[in-house]
């Protein structure tokens, strides 16, 4: 699996997410999540993703994000390096957002 791959664009991840395979991990803070997320996603905060990510299922690919990019690309590059299949969201939440694209909230 090659150590890098390009951030997926808002459209393309949601894409992807219609085969019902992939897994979406939200790598955000506790009070970021409660403001929204993508549905169906998991919460693993960036800081507990190594003692965590063995509850996520290394057969299946994975959509990770942030809120604008930069905590999910490491913890891309983490999982990556551990070989799970993990790509990034382009431009985090808040391009998914911008895309028109289905945020669901605590409620």
């Amino acid at each position: 699996m090659p150590a890098e791959t390009p951030p997926l664009s808002p459209a393309d991840a949601a894409e992807r997410l219609r085969d019902g395979r992939w897994q979406v991990v939200d790598v955000r803070l506790p009070e970021e999540r409660a403001e929204g997320r993508i549905p169906d996603s998991v919460h693993i905060q960036l800081t507990e993703l190594s003692a965590r990510a063995g509850e996520l299922d290394a057969e299946r690919p994975l959509l990770v994000f942030c809120r604008s990019g930069t905590r999910s690309a490491m913890a891309v590059a983490a999982l990556r390096g551990a070989g799970y299949d993990a790509h990034d969201l382009a431009g985090g939440l808040l391009a998914w957002s911008e895309a028109g694209l289905p945020i669901e909230s605590e409620s």
